[in-house]
Parts: C-alpha cells; sequence; structure tokens
C-alpha cells in the first residue's frame, strides 16, 4: 500500500472545511482527508457524504472506546458511510477490538447489502473485506512519558506500551494502529510491513509543534516507515495551503 499524506480537516463547520477543499479543486491529486470529531459532531454524517461527492478518500477519526458491544454498534451504524478508514482506542482491550471488527465487517451475519453501497460510494480503496480499514489508537502522540506515569500510572516505558497495544490491535485482527512517526519502525519490525502505521504529529522542520510531544518532519516520517502521515495546521492554517500540501507530498511521497 502506498505511502499517503492525510489533511485533519479539524474545522468547526462543514461550511468552512468544504471551503478549504475547494482549493484543492484544480489539483490532480486529491488530499486523504482526516475527519475528526470537530467537523464529523457538527455536521454529522452528511459532511462525509459531500465530502466523498468531491473525490476525496476519507478517514474517520473518532476514536471510540467503550464496552465491546457498544462499539460493535457504533462501528455498524458508520460502516455505510463509505469512509476509508475509521478507528478506536486500543486501550479499550481484545475483546473490543474484535467486536469492532465484526460490527464493521458483516461478521455478524446481518444482510450484506448495504456493503455494495458503501463499497460504489467509496473511491475504491475499501479493502477485500468490503469494508473501511480499522486502525488503533495506541498512545496520543501529546502524550508523554511523564502524563502516562503521573496521571495514567502506567509505568512501563512509553515505546514498550505502544508495541504491546499495536500486538493486541494485531491479534485483534485489525489492520493497523495510529502512533507516533518514532515507533513507526518497531512497529514494522514487530508486527510486519504490512500492519500500518498512521502517525499524527508530523510538523514541517522549524514549524510551532503546537500539543504535540513527539513529533517529526514529513521527509523523516518517510525514513521511520511512516505508511500515512497525519497533518493539519501546518497545510490548514499555512498562508498557501495547497503549496504546503504539494511539499509534505514532495517530502514524504515522492
Amino acid at each position: 500500500m502506498g505511502k499517503d499524506v492525510m489533511v485533519a480537516l479539524d474545522f468547526p463547520s462543514g461550511e468552512k472545511a468544504l471551503a478549504f477543499l475547494d482549493l484543492f479543486a484544480k489539483e490532480e491529486r486529491k488530499p486523504y482527508v482526516k475527519v475528526g470529531m470537530e467537523l464529523f459532531y457538527s455536521e454529522g454524517p452528511e459532511i462525509v457524504r459531500k465530502i466523498k461527492e468531491r473525490g476525496h478518500q476519507i478517514f474517520l477519526d473518532l476514536k471510540l472506546h467503550d464496552i465491546p458491544n457498544t462499539v460493535k454498534g457504533g462501528m455498524r451504524s458508520l460502516r455505510d458511510l463509505g469512509v476509508d478508514m475509521t478507528n478506536l482506542h486500543a486501550s479499550g482491550g481484545v475483546e473490543m477490538m474484535r467486536q469492532a471488527l465484526r460490527g464493521l465487517s458483516f461478521e455478524d451475519g446481518e444482510n450484506e447489502a448495504s456493503s455494495c453501497k458503501a463499497e460504489k460510494e467509496s473511491s475504491g480503496s475499501t479493502n477485500q473485506k468490503n469494508r473501511p480499514l480499522l486502525i488503533a489508537v495506541t498512545q496520543l502522540t501529546s502524550t508523554d512519558q511523564r502524563c502516562m506515569e503521573e496521571e495514567l500510572l502506567i509505568k512501563e516505558e512509553l515505546k514498550k506500551v505502544v508495541l504491546h497495544y499495536g500486538q493486541n490491535a494485531k491479534t485483534a485482527g485489525l489492520d493497523g494502529v495510529v502512533c507516533s512517526p518514532w515507533e513507526a519502525r518497531e512497529i514494522h519490525e514487530k508486527l510486519g510491513k504490512d500492519f500500518l502505521t498512521i502517525t499524527p504529529g508530523v510538523r514541517f522542520k522549524g514549524g510551532d509543534v503546537g500539543d504535540q510531544k513527539r513529533v517529526m518532519s514529513p521527509a523523516d516520517a518517510k525514513e521511520a516507515g511512516s505508511d500515512y502521515i497525519v497533518m493539519g495546521r501546518p497545510i490548514t492554517q499555512a498562508e498557501n495551503p495547497v503549496e504546503a500540501y504539494r511539499e509534505a507530498v514532495r517530502q514524504f511521497c515522492d
């Protein structure tokens, strides 16, 4: 699977998100976009459909985390939107992740007719299982060792925790993890080249890191083995967002 740059559409309204995407209307390469809580909770599922109509692949970043049956039901509700990827928190445990996969994959014996609808609405990246890729968040890139130990009472080394959560996700049958680019290489070494690493916390060198703790440039993330990088403000708040996106693609994909 090829490398790609995901642009985080962290906007408070659909109007602003779509106006941003209008900047790319004449671009041959349509950005793979991430729709997170802010935009989805503001606009609901309809914003996903509008973005799909414009030809973009979508990572729906809602980070589900609840008891297994509830997460299974949540994924069942999301599976017909035609998104290309979605996620949950690995800290919910192996059984929660297994049930999420069942809800997303029609493995619970339900009518599979709607999977055809989802596949037609998607951009073609839906995998052979007629479902979006399912990715587990290991540790947020705003989390550091101090936070883990003092606030979350997790005393293990952060990288060890990320790898353990990644192993749990693979055991549950998921497609990969969200991790920082600093952990991508070891994830692939331990869990396989085909186990995807989606890495936020990517900034251009010299740029503002904001609330991120474990950051890396697009070029360095490529060298580290990330499969996808997620960039928000360095692109969406750039003086020229299209050129900023092109630069990210040059560094990471070319």
